[in-house]
């Protein structure tokens, strides 16, 4: 009996549903306490980082001859702890009486691959291509799946895009067109290998990866190329995992349909026990067990009172019935009272300051973290640095949950894993000589709170800016009690001000020590436009 047999047998009572979705295809099985299959869908691709909670939904609406009792959903792009409590409150909503196990399409290839636990390592080679492995703790570790335009090496797309130029390429040497670029030409329906330029910018990766079974064998040292690299991702994940020989499995259309690419895999891999998946990955979602679900993602904070910044504010009860001028009047009245709130605190933004100018003494840096407002007003304020103090780029760094889109429009999701601020932290080097400022209104954002503790364990000065009493001590705070919002948890006004305000005074007071103004002149200022180098010249002439 197969590891993916033994595990199908122990399902329990009822109708087990799993879904694994795909950059291809979404694969449906419905199937009874014994694993016989009673219902088999196809659908479209799915990915969840490229799909809105409607079209999710709409995909899990499905004509099913029986309602389940388990629902095992395996999506591309679901990685992060946010996304798995997106996609389970999302499964939740279709089947809210149903055990639901949610992970995504390596965690059913796996399963397939090895059953719930065993370890070895997944190869595939579709459209695209990763190795994913499992050691017997439950360690998980991957190489590639970086798409097409980062990584893919070793897949449909990349066999047919090095095979399609090494033809271009002879094309333009010999004059001549091949026997190989003759069936790309017909089975495109071109007159001429010219013809292929426009046809290529216009093409998606699976458009190229579909040119394979015409190019396979066009030049076979890309076959070799091809396998060596996968090879070497196969190796990689091996000595992270420290897996000894670990038995390799192969999946996917290419590995599938294409022998001469299996041969030249296995010939990469001398000595290891490599074997062709038999059965469909999505399989493998049943083998999920409902009685072992996978943990949920670990709870950051206790249950605490409502923060300031989330309460109702009393002067504001009947916003809606008040008049234009009476409404600014409001707001002005609230704002009025972030500077005496700021000045409180303005022991503990010196204390942080101090901290700032030592780092900066000493060849460290100045990291903001933050989501959605907070978040865009470090990196604003980051961004300023440069053209004002004349720093390099990286002495004062903006890190935002969502990155770069979360700029320019919401991904308040992103605020919910504190993996991944962690990640963040890690990527950008932080270390003891640096200091991190989160930022959170709440002072409870769990993406702000996973960067500060793993700055914290990599030795950096850590502090916290928020506006409400903070669920930890773990971080020296710069709490500015704004209180509760003239539109109740609308932190981008009082606490937003308050932000802004706070990180002018840490950057431009900390450029002051380090000797970056004269008198109230910024003189390391770069004069990059007009309006600044007439600046500059006033600012020498006020000088000289």
């Amino acid at each position: 009996m197969s590891l993916l047999s033994s595990a199908l047998v122990q399902l329990k009572p009822g109708f087990h549903l799993a879904i694994e979705g795909g950059g291809t295809k979404t694969t449906v099985l419905l199937a009874d306490s014994s694993g016989k299959i009673v219902s088999r869908l196809t659908r479209g691709p799915l990915n969840l980082k490229l799909s809105s909670d409607r079209d999710i939904l709409r995909a899990l609406r499905l004509p099913l001859p029986a309602a389940p009792t388990t629902v095992s959903v395996c999506l591309a792009g679901c990685r992060t702890n946010a996304d798995r409590a997106r996609l389970r409150a999302l499964v939740a909503r279709v089947w809210p009486h149903a055990v639901i196990v949610v992970g995504n399409d390596l965690d059913s290839g796996l399963a397939a691959a090895f059953g719930s636990n065993q370890p070895g390592i997944l190869v595939l080679s579709g459209t695209g291509s990763v190795v994913v492995g499992r050691n017997a703790r439950g360690q998980i570790a991957r190489a590639g799946g970086w798409g097409h335009l980062l990584g893919d090496h070793g897949s449909g797309y990349a066999l047919a895009i090095s095979n399609l130029k090494s033809l271009i390429s002879n094309y333009d040497r010999t004059g001549r067109v091949g026997p190989f670029l003759r069936r790309v030409l017909r089975r495109l329906c071109l007159n001429s290998p010219e013809q292929l330029l426009d046809w290529v910018h216009a093409a998606t990766k699976n458009d190229i990866a579909a040119l394979l079974p015409d190019l396979i064998h066009a030049d076979r040292r890309h076959l070799r190329e091809q396998a060596a690299l996968l090879a070497a991702d196969v190796r990689a994940v091996a000595r992270k995992l420290r897996l000894r020989r670990p038995e390799i499995v192969l999946a996917g259309g290419v590995f599938k349909n294409r022998p001469s690419f299996r041969r030249a895999f296995r010939a990469a891999l001398p000595g290891y026990r490599i074997r062709l998946l038999k059965t469909d990955t999505a399989f493998g979602a049943l083998a999920f067990s409902p009685a072992k679900p996978p943990p949920s993602p670990p709870s950051v904070l206790p249950v605490l009172p409502l923060p300031l910044t989330e309460q109702r504010n009393p002067r504001t009860m009947d916003l809606d019935q008040r008049s234009i001028p009476q409404l600014i009047r409001t707001m002005l009245a609230e704002e009025a009272r972030v500077i005496p709130a700021i000045r409180r605190a303005a022991p503990s933004v010196a204390r942080c300051i101090r901290a700032i100018v030592a780092a900066f003494r000493r060849g460290g840096r100045l990291f903001y973290v933050g989501a959605g407002t907070s978040g865009r007003l470090g990196v604003l304020d980051a961004s300023e640095c440069p053209p004002t103090f004349s720093t390099p780029p990286d002495m004062v760094q903006g890190i935002i949950a969502g990155g770069v889109q979360a700029l320019h429009r919401s991904v308040e999701a992103a605020e919910d894993d504190p993996t991944a601020g962690a990640d963040a932290v890690r990527h950008r080097g932080v270390g003891r000589r640096d200091v991190v400022v989160g930022i959170a209104a709440s002072g409870r954002t769990p993406f702000v709170l996973g960067a500060l503790d793993e700055a914290r364990r990599r030795g950096a000065k850590t502090f916290l800016l928020c506006c409400s009493p903070p669920p930890t001590d773990r971080h020296a705070p710069l709490l500015i009690r704004t209180g509760p919002e003239v539109l109740t948890g609308s932190t981008r006004l009082k606490a937003g001000t308050a932000t802004k305000l706070v990180l002018n005074m840490l950057t431009t007071i900390s450029m002051i020590r380090l000797g970056r103004v004269k008198s109230n002149l910024m003189v390391a200022m770069k004069p990059t436009n007009a309006k600044l180098r007439a600046r500059a010249e006033r600012i020498r002439a006020a000088l000289s």
